[in-house]
C-alpha cells in the first residue's frame, strides 16, 4: 500500500483502479523505468488524480430533515457518492433510521426509540420540526432505505444500538445479499462492529471514532497504534474518525499501510475539505455533499 493506492500484480504492472473510491490513476510502469520512487513524487500523482468519497450526512441534511426519505432522495438526485444514514431497534424488533435515543428533537415526544413499536414511530412527524415545507415526513425503515440506493452509490449505516440489532440484520440482507458491496456498517461500539462483521461478513465494516487530544498538544487518544490494532483484531475493514488536525498524511498513510480504509466526519468547510482530500482520506461526511463535492472539483 502506497499512499492509500492498493499496489497489485507483479512488479511494473503499476497501480490499478480501486472500484469503491473509483479512484482513476494512470497505469504506471515506474518500476521498470526508474526503480524505487520517492514516496513525496508518488503521494503528488495519486492525489492529483484520486477522488475522494463524499458522503451525505443522514442524507442531504443541510438542505431537508436528517435521516428521512426526503433527505436521502434528495441526496441520490444530487448524485452523491454515497449517503450515511443511523439505525435503531423498535419495540418490535423492525430496523428503523433514526440518530437518537428517543423521538424529542424530531417529533417532540421523550419516549424512547427502543421502547416504540414500528406503528407507533410511523406516527410521528419527523420533518415539521425544520418547516411546513416538510410536514407528515415519517421514520423509514432500513427496508425503505435500501431500495432508495441507485446503482454503483454506497449506503454508510451507522448502527447506534447494540447487539440486538444483528439478527434482524443478518435476516434482512438474507434477501438482498446482492447489495453486499453498496452496504457499508459503521459504528462507535467496538464489540458491536465486531459482531455485525462476523453476522455480516461480506460487508464492509468500520469502527467510528473520535480523537481526543489530551493537554500536551499533538497527544490524541487513541494513539494510532492502537486504533490500528483494536480495528484489526476486530477484524474490520478500517476507520471513521473524526476530522481533527490528528487525520494529517501521516496518520493516513499508517492506516492504509496496515490495508485499511479511512474515512472522516463531519466537514462542512471547503478548505478542511480540501486539506483531508489532499492529505489522502477515502472519504469525507458532510452535512451538504452536493455543494462540497463541486467546491472540491474546483480547489
Amino acid at each position: 500500500m502506497i499512499c492509500g493506492i492498493r499496489v497489485s500484480g507483479k512488479k511494473g504492472q503499476g497501480f490499478k483502479r480501486d472500484p469503491l473510491e473509483n479512484r482513476h490513476v494512470e497505469l504506471l510502469f515506474i518500476n521498470q523505468i526508474i526503480g524505487e520512487v520517492p514516496e513525496n513524487i508518488i503521494f503528488k500523482k495519486t492525489m492529483q488524480d484520486r477522488d475522494v468519497l463524499i458522503i451525505a450526512h443522514r442524507g442531504e441534511s443541510f438542505d431537508a430533515p436528517e435521516n428521512t426519505l426526503s433527505a436521502i432522495n434528495l441526496a441520490w438526485r444530487r448524485n452523491v457518492d454515497a449517503v450515511e444514514i443511523d439505525i435503531r431497534l423498535s419495540k418490535d424488533d423492525k430496523i428503523v433510521v433514526i440518530h437518537d435515543e428517543d423521538t424529542m428533537r424530531y417529533g417532540g415526544t421523550s419516549q424512547k426509540v427502543s421502547r416504540q413499536t414500528l406503528e407507533e414511530l410511523k406516527k410521528i412527524d419527523v420533518g415539521a420540526y425544520r418547516g411546513e415545507a416538510w410536514r407528515h415526513e415519517t421514520i423509514p425503515t432500513l427496508d425503505e432505505v435500501l431500495d432508495t440506493i441507485p446503482k454503483g452509490k454506497h449506503l454508510f449505516v451507522e448502527i447506534k444500538c447494540g447487539t440486538e440489532v444483528i439478527s434482524p440484520l443478518k435476516q434482512l440482507f438474507s434477501n438482498r445479499s446482492s447489495l453486499y458491496k453498496s452496504v457499508i456498517f459503521i459504528g462507535l461500539d467496538l464489540e458491536t462492529m465486531r459482531a455485525v462483521k462476523k453476522g455480516c461478513p461480506r460487508h464492509d465494516a468500520y469502527w467510528v471514532c473520535e480523537l481526543e487530544e489530551f493537554t500536551n498538544p499533538g497527544n490524541w487518544s487513541p494513539a494510532l497504534e492502537a486504533l490500528i490494532a483494536k480495528t484489526k483484531k476486530a477484524g474490520l475493514d478500517g476507520v471513521d474518525v473524526f476530522a481533527c488536525d490528528a487525520v494529517n498524511p501521516w496518520f493516513i498513510q499508517k492506516v492504509h499501510s496496515a490495508e485499511m480504509r479511512l474515512y472522516v466526519w463531519t466537514v462542512n468547510e471547503a478548505e478542511e475539505a480540501k486539506r483531508l482530500r489532499d492529505a489522502g482520506v477515502d472519504g469525507i461526511t458532510t452535512d451538504r455533499a452536493m455543494w462540497l463535492k463541486g467546491i472540491l472539483t474546483s480547489l
